[in-house]
């Protein structure tokens, strides 16, 4: 079978699970501990049924994995999507406990799904599937268990409904039961551009291991939700030359430069950056293949994969996305001398500030914005330098560096507490 013919059949889980298997084998971690750490500590499914605007009653299935509590509570986001599938939520779930693991917070890792099309849902019917589901599994949720978060097509509304779904079962109002929240509920300043900002300070961190300056650096952004958007918005305040953007409707490039802040009017007006007129239009696939310095994949799974891996330009890849690059991409990457900073890195601002916001909940005082901001850039900084002093160490590219110490720091604690048998 072909390489390509391959790659087609890997699943999300399938991918986390090739590469911790390499980074498993490196470490030299047994057998058994190496099926304990890859297996899902708890695969939650629940059907919910919801009465429609109409009055039909319709029923939605809904997912919960909880990969790992061998850190901490899990944490992870919640997602609605009509593509949603058992398999995808148990891989995230387990790149969740890496991520957590590589920047060092106290978290296990989780994900939730539910499989629907929120764009055909009106926001009642949206509030009764999220209350639903959070009843569903309130036994298995809450802030010493499990944190849900925004993913793909929630926010902060959705927390909201969640945390006084929790909150009524518990008969007083528990803040730390999620994060992502409206700050006015206990929310955390800087949630919001927090993945964005990840992204930009690994990339800062990567400019200086290669000396260049932030003004020479030409960068695309595919993708422009939250994470894209806050990205592209912070690179271009802080001085980087944003060329080329793009979402699911298509895109924009600009060689002398995209106008960051225009495009961010155009697209709150128009909801999507089709037909902006600040550059040459360019398809959402097209643009990763442009000539750049640096990509920053902030969409969805699978873009870069081992049919176009070669005619990535890019000296430097920061994927905000989660798994936007397959293993077969990585290996033609790698060979290619692309240096890649890998989601478990490069996003991981998203959790650091929810695991801030956690605290702060927990702690019932709120930092300034500021603070929020420096203690990110010092863990994103510090966790950085560890992931390309693992890569050089064992001769590994960044994203099995990356496995290789999230899974030994998870081993370690697995091997201090024991097993419970």
């Amino acid at each position: 079978m072909s390489v390509e013919g391959k790659e087609k059949e890997l699943s999300v889980y399938e991918s986390m699970a090739a590469r911790y298997d390499v980074a498993a084998r490196k470490l030299g971690i047994d057998q058994g501990l190496s099926e304990y750490l890859r297996t899902p500590n708890r695969e939650i499914i629940v059907h919910i049924p919801v009465s429609m605007d109409n009055g039909t009653l319709r029923v939605f299935d809904g997912f919960r994995v909880q990969h790992s509590i061998a850190r901490g509570p899990c944490k992870g986001g919640l997602r609605y999507a009509p593509d949603v599938t058992l398999d995808e939520i148990r891989g995230l779930a387990a790149e969740m406990t890496w991520k957590c693991a590589v920047v060092n917070i106290p978290f296990g890792g989780a994900k939730g799904g539910i499989i629907c099309d929120p764009f055909k849902l009106s926001e009642g019917e949206l509030e009764r599937i999220t209350r639903r589901y959070t009843a569903e599994i309130l036994d298995y949720i809450g802030p010493e268990r499990d944190v849900p978060a925004p993913d793909m097509n929630t926010n902060d509304q959705t927390m909201a409904w969640i945390m006084d779904t929790y909150s009524m079962h518990k008969r007083h109002t528990v803040t730390g039961s999620v994060t992502g929240k409206p700050f006015s509920l206990g929310g955390s300043l800087g949630r919001r551009e927090a993945t964005g900002r990840g992204c930009m300070i690994t990339a800062d961190e990567a400019l200086k291991h290669f000396g260049w300056q932030r003004a020479n650096t030409r960068v695309i952004v595919q993708g422009f939700g939250n994470v894209g958007s806050q990205a592209a918005r912070l690179m271009h305040e802080a001085g980087y030359k944003i060329i080329g953007v793009a979402d699911v409707s298509g895109g924009v490039f600009n060689t002398s430069g995209v106008d960051v802040t225009r495009l961010l009017a155009y697209k709150e007006k128009n909801k999507s950056i089709k037909g902006f007129d600040g550059g040459e239009s360019i398809g959402a696939q097209e643009i990763l293949e442009q000539e750049c310095d640096l990509l920053l994949p902030a969409a969805t799974e699978s873009v870069i994969t081992s049919r176009n891996a070669h005619k990535v330009k890019a000296k430097l890849l920061v994927e905000g996305a989660n798994s936007p690059t397959t293993p077969p991409a990585d290996d033609i990457l790698f060979e290619r001398g692309v240096f890649v900073v890998p989601d478990i890195l490069a996003n991981a601002g998203g959790v650091t500030v929810s695991y801030f916001e956690w605290v702060q909940d927990r702690q019932g005082y709120f930092w300034p914005e500021e603070t929020v901001n420096s203690r990110l850039k010092h863990i994103m900084v510090d966790a950085f330098a560890q992931v390309v002093k693992f890569g050089e160490k064992h001769n590994v590219n960044n994203r099995i560096a990356a496995y290789m110490l999230a899974i030994d720091r998870v081993a370690y604690c697995i091997k201090l507490r024991g097993i419970y048998a």
